[in-house]
């Protein structure tokens, strides 16, 4: 969907330069420094407009939160929502990110949540999506031993795809449901705003969360 055009964007990006992290590379093996606490850092990929990543943030106040987007015209809308409920624990990377390992060290994260994610649907595109085989590899080298994914999308052929991928990379899958919100697992379920939209549609929603175990 094309996002309109915002004016004075890059002032209004500005205002919150606080929750902007600029050089996310300089940071390399040292992102909790990015924070007033030490704590569990987690990251999302892809976060929006930010609902998903803002409650998880206020839920979880004991973790930091990193969020990853590159369409500037929608995380604003995300740091506005941090801004408002005055969160300590996010920050935000304003960028696409092609290789995990140009931005974090081997165990520097706790957990990645990927949301949603573009479904590439041509095959020739396959090695574009956030859970193909390099992705997968990337990810594990990022998450400390115990460390999981989290993926969430209403695309049913992108999570076929997912769950081979998983198999082949010899993954744990540790929960899997391909209707979250008729599931056990729905109590613990933080929505995003696509995922309020499909479900509220009656669109069912497919998650998997896969554990790292070194």
């Amino acid at each position: 969907m094309r996002q309109r055009k915002i004016k004075n964007l890059q002032e209004k990006l500005e205002s919150f330069a606080a929750y902007i992290i600029r050089d996310p590379k300089s940071s390399k093996g040292a992102a909790g420094a990015l924070f007033p606490k030490k704590q569990p850092l987690y990251l999302e990929i892809g976060c929006g407009k930010g609902q998903f990543i803002t409650r998880c943030a206020a839920a979880h106040p004991e973790w930091n939160f990193l969020a990853v987007e590159g369409n500037e015209s929608v995380v604003l809308r995300a740091l506005e929502k941090a801004a408002e409920q005055k969160a300590e624990n996010i920050r935000f990377i304003l960028d696409y990110v092609d290789d995990l390992g140009d931005l974090f060290a081997p165990g520097e994260l706790s957990g990645i949540f990927l949301n949603f994610s573009d479904p590439w649907p041509k095959d020739r595109h396959a090695k574009r999506r956030l859970t193909c085989a390099r992705r997968l590899a990337e990810y594990q080298t990022a998450l400390q031993p115990g460390g999981f994914i989290q993926f969430k999308t209403d695309n049913d052929d992108l999570f076929d795809f997912t769950l081979e991928q998983i198999e082949e990379a010899g993954l744990y899958v540790e929960a899997l449901s391909r209707d979250l919100h008729h599931s056990q697992l729905t109590a613990e379920n933080i929505t995003t705003e696509y995922e309020d939209k499909f479900a509220g549609a009656g669109k069912t929603i497919n998650y998997v969360r896969i554990s790292v175990k070194r």
